[in-house]
C-alpha cells in the first residue's frame, strides 16, 4: 500500500502541475492565487506532512475528481481511503473540499429547529474556536491516527518549517510566524488558516461550470434561476443549458424537491448557488458492507460489524451543549454541495456518493430519493432508521426519463466548463 501511496503522491505533483500549467508559465504566485492561498496549496499538497510520509489532503481530495476521493477502485468499493498507517481507514468517505467556505459556525436554528453549519460529515469541526468551520475542519486530519497520524502539532509545525516553502510561509504570516517553540497552537491555526485560503480560492471554487455560465446568463436577461418552474421553463431555454438540461434543473426544483437542501439561493455577493443549505439529514440510506471501518481492530472500532453511523447525533451525543438534541439528530449528515458531483477525469472513473458511499451513480441516487419507500423496489433498510426524512423523498413518482434528466442536469455543476470553451 505504500508503493501505491508513493505513486498517487507522484500523480499528486502531476496533477498539481497540469493545475499551474493550464494557467500559463510557471511563477512564483499564480496570477490567480494570493501568496496565502499559493501557500495553502503547497500545504495541501504537501505528502511530507503524514506520519510516516505519504498521504497529503490531495490523497483523499483530488482535485481531479472534484476534490473528493481520486481513486476509482476504492470509490467502487467501500469508498473509505486509507490512513497514512497501511490498514488504518476512517469511517466516511471524504466529502467534496470544494465550495465549502461558506458553511456557517455550527448552530441550532431556533426558529427551524435543525442545526446549521459546521464541518466533516458529523458537524464535529464545529468553528466555534476559529470562528471558521473550514479551518477548523483542515486542523483534524493532520492529528488524526486514521489519517495522517502526526503524533500532535509540533510534529506538523516541524515538517512546515523543514519544507521549502518555509519562507513563504513567514512572507505570508510575519517574521518568525513558524514559532515551533514559543507558539505552537498559533502556528498550527495558520496553518490551516492557509489551507481554507486555499480552498476557498478560485482555483478550488471557481463558479467555472455550465451550470454557472447559464446563471450569470439568466441573470444578464433579469430572470431568477431560483423562479424557475412548470409554468415558466420555457423562457430559461437558450440561456446556456441544453432544453434537456433546463427541463432537469425545473424537476430538480420542482416535482423531485431537490433544491430543498441543495438550494438555489445566491451567495452573499450574488455568486451562484453551491447547491447546499448546510443543514444536516437522514436520508435512510442503507449502510455499505464493503466498508473498511467494520473490520478495523478494537482498538479503533470497539463495535465491530455493529457499528452505526449516528452522524450529527453521534456528535451532538459528545457536548454538554447540544446532548439534549442527539437523539433527534442521529443518522443525520450533512447535506453536501452538489458542485462537482460528476466531475471525474473519464468515463469510466467511478465515483461514490452520499456519505458511505453506498451508491456508485447519480442515477441510482436519484432512483433511491425517488423509489425508496416504493415496496417493489425492495431496497436495504436504512443503516439508522430513526428521524428518517420522509417529507422530501420516498414516492416522488418521477418517470424513469424524468430521474434521466434530474441526472443531466447534475452533469452541469461540474467545473471548467468556462475554461475549456475559452480555448
Amino acid at each position: 500500500m505504500l508503493m501505491t501511496k508513493r505513486i498517487f503522491c507522484l500523480a499528486g505533483v502531476f496533477i498539481l502541475i497540469f493545475f499551474s500549467g493550464c494557467k500559463g508559465p510557471e511563477r512564483e504566485v499564480p496570477e490567480d492565487l494570493t501568496k496565502k492561498e499559493l501557500l495553502g496549496k503547497k500545504l495541501f499538497f504537501d505528502a511530507n506532512l503524514s506520519t510516516p510520509p505519504g498521504q497529503a489532503c490531495a490523497f483523499c481530495h483530488g482535485p481531479q475528481a472534484g476534490f473528493t476521493g481520486p481513486d476509482s477502485r476504492v470509490n467502487s468499493a467501500g469508498s473509505v481511503y486509507e490512513g497514512a498507517v497501511s490498514g488504518r481507514f476512517g469511517n466516511r468517505k471524504p466529502p467534496s473540499a470544494t465550495y465549502a467556505g461558506l458553511s456557517p459556525v455550527l448552530h441550532l436554528d431556533e426558529e427551524e429547529g435543525i442545526f446549521v453549519g459546521g464541518m466533516f460529515w458529523d458537524g464535529r469541526a464545529t468553528g466555534e474556536s476559529l470562528s471558521d468551520p473550514l479551518a477548523e475542519q483542515a486542523m483534524g486530519p493532520f492529528l488524526n491516527p486514521l489519517e495522517q497520524n502526526n503524533f500532535d502539532k509540533k510534529s506538523v509545525v516541524m515538517k512546515v518549517k523543514n519544507s521549502d516553502y518555509a519562507a513563504l510561509f513567514e512572507e505570508v504570516w510575519r517574521p518568525g510566524a513558524l514559532d515551533w517553540e514559543n507558539d505552537i497552537e498559533g502556528t498550527y491555526e495558520r496553518i490551516a488558516r492557509s489551507i481554507a485560503a486555499y480552498e476557498r480560492s478560485v482555483e478550488v471554487s471557481p463558479y467555472s461550470s455550465k451550470f454557472d455560465a447559464f446563471w450569470r446568463e439568466a441573470k444578464l436577461t433579469g430572470k431568477d434561476v431560483e423562479s424557475i418552474d412548470e409554468s415558466n421553463w420555457g423562457d430559461y431555454k437558450n440561456l446556456g443549458l441544453e432544453d434537456d438540461e433546463v427541463e432537469g434543473l425545473m424537476l430538480f426544483v420542482t416535482k423531485g424537491l431537490c433544491a430543498e437542501c441543495h438550494v438555489l439561493t445566491p451567495g452573499p455577493n450574488g455568486e451562484p448557488p453551491v447547491f447546499t443549505d448546510f443543514t444536516y439529514d437522514n436520508l435512510g440510506a442503507p449502510r455499505n458492507p464493503e466498508n473498511p471501518f467494520y473490520s478495523m481492530s478494537e482498538e479503533w472500532n470497539p463495535e465491530g460489524s455493529d457499528w452505526v453511523d449516528k452522524g450529527l447525533g453521534g456528535y451532538l451525543e459528545t457536548t454538554e451543549e447540544y446532548a439534549q438534541y442527539a437523539a433527534e439528530n442521529y443518522g443525520k449528515q450533512k447535506v453536501p454541495t452538489l458542485r462537482n458531483v460528476d466531475l471525474r477525469p473519464s468515463q469510466d472513473f467511478a465515483k461514490a456518493f452520499l456519505h458511505n458511499g453506498f451508491f456508485k451513480s447519480l442515477k441510482d441516487v436519484v432512483r433511491f430519493y425517488n423509489t425508496r419507500d416504493v415496496e417493489s423496489e425492495n431496497w436495504p433498510p436504512p443503516e439508522v432508521s430513526v428521524n428518517v426524512n420522509t417529507d422530501e423523498l420516498g414516492n416522488l413518482e418521477l418517470t424513469d426519463r424524468e430521474e434521466d434528466l434530474i441526472v443531466l442536469f447534475m452533469k452541469t455543476l461540474s467545473d471548467g466548463y468556462i475554461k475549456s470553451k475559452a480555448k
